[in-house]
């Protein structure tokens, strides 16, 4: 079955954590509790970071830490999201392959070393964001854009496939809880971004 493309916006990304036009003070209320909750993942790592202790440091209520990013993955995904952006950046108006330019299943497999590259810069935040809840990673903002985006190559390259499906498929092994486990099993980087390819490869060929 076909799937439509879809265009992917290159302003006003949806990303977790980017705040809406806000007050002053709330802005200022915001950078503190960020600024505190970096310093806690910094100084005591992830296990540390409680809601509790991002109030007490910035100074603030914690029923306003609760207001502003909901709950501990939320807070996550927030000091997640200058990273994200980034990546959307590169992916949406950088430079080939990764940008516009190259042929889509070149994007495809850019994208998703991108991706693992992502996820190995930041594991520990990115575990807890989307452990949060059973279906924390597909729900958040970040997901989302990168599901688009691949739906869109994916129908690119081949307009019978069921893109949203295969989308779904080459996003699974990018979870955090996943690389980390395979680290542990003694998969290196350079052979999960080869198994990325293989996947890709077969999931790729053209439906019948």
């Amino acid at each position: 079955m076909a799937s439509e493309p879809v265009e992917l916006p290159v302003d006003g990304l949806p990303v977790l954590g980017l705040p809406p036009t806000e007050r002053a003070d709330a802005a200022r209320n915001r950078r503190k509790i960020l600024d505190a909750a970096a310093h806690i993942v910094a100084t005591a790592g992830v296990d540390g970071l409680s809601m509790e202790e991002v109030a007490q440091r910035a100074g603030v209520g914690i029923g306003t830490v609760y207001r502003r990013f909901g709950d501990r993955a939320g807070l996550a995904y927030a000091l997640l999201d200058e990273r994200e952006r980034e990546l959307q950046t590169a992916f949406l108006t950088g430079p080939p392959p990764l940008g516009p330019g190259a042929p889509p299943l070149e994007r495809i497999k850019a994208f998703l070393h991108a991706l693992h590259d992502r996820v190995e810069a930041q594991p520990d935040l990115l575990t807890v964001a989307e452990m949060n809840s059973p279906h924390a990673r597909y729900t958040g903002g970040a997901y989302a854009v990168h599901h688009t985006h691949l739906v869109t190559l994916l129908t690119q390259a081949h307009p019978a496939c069921d893109a949203h499906y295969l989308a779904d498929a080459l996003l699974a092994p990018l979870a955090a809880s996943m690389i980390t486990y395979q680290h542990t099993r003694g998969m290196s980087s350079k052979r999960i971004k080869a198994g990325l390819d293989e996947l890709l490869a077969g999931l790729a060929k053209p439906t019948t």
